[in-house]
């Protein structure tokens, strides 16, 4: 693995925990039926998922022959 996928993938970790715990705050679930937005360690746990996701797709790979 490269440094640089890494530190891509952990800083999309960070900030899709970030993004998810804020919209629990103003977002949330009313009725708490929801099954993401219902408690906040499930939207920081999917939100760090999709960040992780999201930030890892946009690292290049350059492989050296």
């Amino acid at each position: 693995m490269n440094k640089k996928i890494i530190i891509f993938t952990t800083v999309g970790v960070v900030v899709g925990a970030i993004a998810g715990y804020v919209y629990y705050h103003y977002v949330g679930c009313v009725s708490g039926t929801c099954a993401i937005t219902s408690k906040p360690l499930n939207s920081t746990l999917y939100g760090s998922l999709m960040g992780g996701l999201l930030f890892n797709m946009f690292v290049t790979n350059s492989k050296k022959n």
